[in-house]
């Protein structure tokens, strides 16, 4: 019996299939409704079903582990809603690493984390623009990458369009991010120290 390479273990899979109608969309999705790991999307004719790795869950739990610090350290209204599903009946259906209502509760989270370890991360934005989602970030090879919905669409900026968010340090977010690929605990640790120093 052949084993599978522990490598491919800890990797995404990722299945798209292009053509797919919403229906048949709204049937995967009850398919997979007893496998809570699983991330399930469709926009515009495309179902994409992504089982993530091990990497990927590790840097999309530490990044909700330092929002969540930073949020509730700073007294800032905030309902943590993870990797909910976010649909527009018939046109969109995404479901982010990490998403977060912010000053109050609302249907749809003001903004959505997405961990990308294959191409294509950017690209989805269409899908996020259909839910109305204000602000999409991306973690991807060490860069964060911030986008804020504005009439036209998506623009890429520096920091983001959030009030609430605006003493957030971004280097640091980033440094511990990084750390956290050898140690979460140290990542940890090392924003809280952080955060400290600014105060």
């Amino acid at each position: 019996m052949t084993q599978t390479p522990f490598k491919e273990l800890i990797q995404d899979q990722r299945i798209v299939h292009h053509g797919g109608t919403w229906e048949q969309f709204k049937h995967i999705q009850k398919g997979f409704e007893d496998s809570p790991g699983v991330r399930l999307f469709y926009y515009a004719g495309t179902v994409e079903i992504l089982m993530p790795g091990r990497e990927h869950e590790l840097f999309g739990h530490v990044i909700g582990c330092l929002m969540t610090i930073f949020l509730a350290q700073k007294g800032i209204f905030f309902q943590p809603t993870g990797s909910m599903t976010q649909e527009r009946e018939r046109e969109a259906s995404a479901q982010a690493d990490q998403s977060y209502c912010i000053g109050s509760v609302k249907p749809i989270p003001d903004l959505s984390i997405k961990v990308v370890f294959t191409s294509g991360g950017v690209d989805k934005l269409a899908r996020y623009q259909i839910l109305g989602v204000s602000e999409v970030w991306f973690w991807q090879d060490g860069v964060l990458l911030i986008y804020r919905l504005g009439a036209t669409g998506y623009e890429r900026v520096e920091h983001s369009g959030f009030e609430e968010l605006k003493d957030l340090d971004l280097d640091l977010l980033k440094r511990c991010i990084l750390i956290a690929e050898t140690d979460a605990g140290a990542a940890i640790r090392a924003f809280q120290e952080g955060m400290a120093h600014q105060t």
